[in-house]
């Protein structure tokens, strides 16, 4: 693909056992993962974006601060906060102004702005909008951090406060239209496009929302996994398989 240069990421790769995971040390740094539809991509501290390929992460020719990707396609957000979408051989500009996107959810996409204002997207809005036409609807609230999922978005706010947005479609993301939230404290969020929810707090622990289904999406509570020994900085789940960036911005691969 012409948008792609091959970059090898310089670390060694291991095999690493923890707890009830099979882990492997995913050669490269970065500071942000997803993972979606079967793809992987992140950036790293120098806004460097990736994706990877052949178990590659490989170079995009663009500079992005935040990359996502699911059912909505490959999403990216620039350091000036501008939103780029993946088509054809290159990246084009949509319109609006986001710190954090999210691709995931049923075919619609979904962020914040450096305000922590919440928008998404419904998915014939998004597909047909002209360039110069912005197909975002804010939503109430301020969250630093939204992810969206098969039938409900989660987030998190400024003082790591957690919330779900339920009944979330990709002709209706504002889904209920009122946020509930849920105990427990996160710094970012992650849900996959089978509904998982993952997340990483500010002392670096990685935790997974249990006894989540399309009939109890708020699930029941959270178990601290550990992958990173000295601590986790942001992880991604998809097909049966966990992303992990350490504190240390390493990566690894776990098997659920």
């Amino acid at each position: 693909m012409k948008v792609y240069q091959i970059v090898l990421l310089l670390f060694s790769c291991q095999f690493t056992h923890t707890l009830a995971l099979y882990c492997v040390d995913v050669c490269g740094t970065l500071k942000q993962i997803d993972a979606g539809s079967g793809s992987v991509v992140g950036v790293n501290k120098q806004n460097q974006a990736f994706v990877l390929i052949n178990n590659v992460f490989t170079r995009v020719h663009t500079s992005l601060k935040h990359f996502s990707v699911g059912p909505a396609g490959l999403l990216g957000v620039d350091p000036a906060d501008n939103i780029y979408r993946l088509q054809g051989d290159g990246f084009v500009q949509i319109s609006g102004l986001l710190k954090q996107v999210d691709a995931g959810g049923s075919q619609m996409p979904a962020g914040v702005n450096v305000h922590d204002n919440i928008y998404c997207s419904n998915m014939d809005v998004f597909n047909k909008s002209p360039i110069n036409s912005s197909p975002w609807v804010q939503l109430s609230g301020k969250l630093k951090y939204y992810s969206c999922g098969p039938y409900s978005c989660w987030g998190v706010n400024s003082n790591d406060q957690i919330y779900i947005m339920k009944d979330v479609s990709s002709n209706a993301c504002s889904g209920s239209g009122a946020f509930e939230i849920i105990g427990g404290l996160l710094s970012m969020i992650e849900v996959s496009t089978d509904g998982s929810v993952f997340g990483v707090n500010a002392q670096g622990g990685l935790n997974q929302r249990t006894g989540i289904s399309r009939a109890n999406p708020a699930g029941s509570d959270w178990t601290s996994i550990i992958v990173c020994p000295k601590g986790h900085k942001h992880v991604s789940f998809d097909l049966g398989t966990l992303w992990v960036v350490c504190a240390d911005e390493s990566i690894r691969r776990c098997t659920l």
